[in-house]
């Protein structure tokens, strides 16, 4: 029983998790357990919103995708003719090594100066890239996970489109497809509703954690979400509602490296284990989902609280169904 699985998430004083199945559409499990708030003492619901942290990154991917099948960019586009001021070693950086984690690029939050006193924001990643002189390895040589290439994809669909990322998001994926209450959160944009806060826990007991400097970053971890609306974007997913299959397959195809050798990601979403999925920790908040798009089953494990493995979780979820 899921019930079992979560046990640790049930108590009713601490902050728990939303959990939810879909297969073939159907959600056939959706149940929240602990509490989105210790202090107001607000339970968690499968309408609780949680910062997903990466796993917005198949969010930001699919930006750049649907700007790539309407001709508006290439993703054999080099970085500099989006910003001619890079530094000089980014020229062999292209938009697909950014999105494959295959650019090189330094992790921004290596780079931030002490004393910042400030969030970081998306432009302030890009600005960070000045802070160095070299790359990690030359782009598509190797894979290494980094935030900061997501980052300037959300700065590159921005500059495009000409809108902000949150107008950008909320106008070609959240209110076309009636994800109504999902939102990349910014300071001085609207409040996110049915918001769950991050905890974590000390020596006295649970407390409020939800922000941290970089948590302000929005293409590599801004957006809150819940279970239910994730389902409706997955079934979007399935159903081709905002690129065509070939677009969408290539996101859960493994990429390669200049040498051939395919890697366990593709375009926001990890492929190790033969399927795609995608975690998501920042300070306060673990999260997982999972797809099987052979047999249209979907898993996600939300949780607001610093400690856990969802994703094992997840995979024991999906075992039961």
């Amino acid at each position: 029983m899921v019930d079992d699985i979560m046990k640790d998430y049930a108590d009713t004083t601490a902050p728990g998790a939303s959990v939810l199945v879909m297969v073939d559409d159907s959600v056939v499990f959706a149940k929240g357990y602990g509490l989105a708030d210790i202090e107001a003492r607000e339970p968690v619901t499968t309408a609780t919103n949680f910062r997903l942290a990466s796993v917005t990154k198949q969010f930001t991917a699919m930006t750049i995708l649907m700007l790539a099948e309407a001709g508006r960019l290439r993703l054999d586009d080099p970085l500099e003719q989006y910003f001619p001021d890079f530094p000089s070693y980014g020229r062999g950086i292209r938009i697909r090594h950014l999105l494959t984690h295959t650019s090189g690029l330094v992790d921004y939050e290596d780079l931030i100066p002490d004393t910042l006193q400030r969030q970081v924001l998306d432009p302030d990643c890009l600005d960070l890239m000045h802070r160095t002189d070299s790359l990690y390895f030359p782009p598509g040589s190797a894979y290494r996970y980094s935030n900061t290439g997501y980052a300037i994809l959300a700065l590159v669909a921005q500059q495009l489109s000409g809108k902000s990322f949150p107008s950008l998001l909320k106008e070609s994926i959240f209110l076309p497809l009636g994800m109504g209450t999902t939102l990349a959160r910014v300071d001085d944009g609207p409040p996110v509703p049915n918001r769950a806060y991050g905890h974590s826990r000390t020596a006295e007991g649970w407390v409020k954690t939800d922000q941290s400097q970089t948590s302000a970053v929005l293409g590599d971890g801004g957006i809150y979400c819940n279970p239910t609306e994730l389902a409706t974007w997955v079934r979007a997913l399935w159903g081709h509602r905002l690129i065509g299959k070939a677009w969408q397959d290539s996101a859960w195809t493994k990429a390669r490296l200049n040498d051939g050798i395919p890697i366990d990601y593709g375009f926001g979403w990890h492929l190790d284990g033969g399927y795609p999925h995608h975690d998501g920790s920042s300070k306060g908040f673990r999260n997982h989902v999972l797809l099987f798009p052979d047999r249209r089953m979907f898993v996600a494990v939300l949780t607001n609280r610093d400690e856990g493995r969802p994703r094992e979780l997840a995979d024991r979820i999906a075992r039961l169904f």
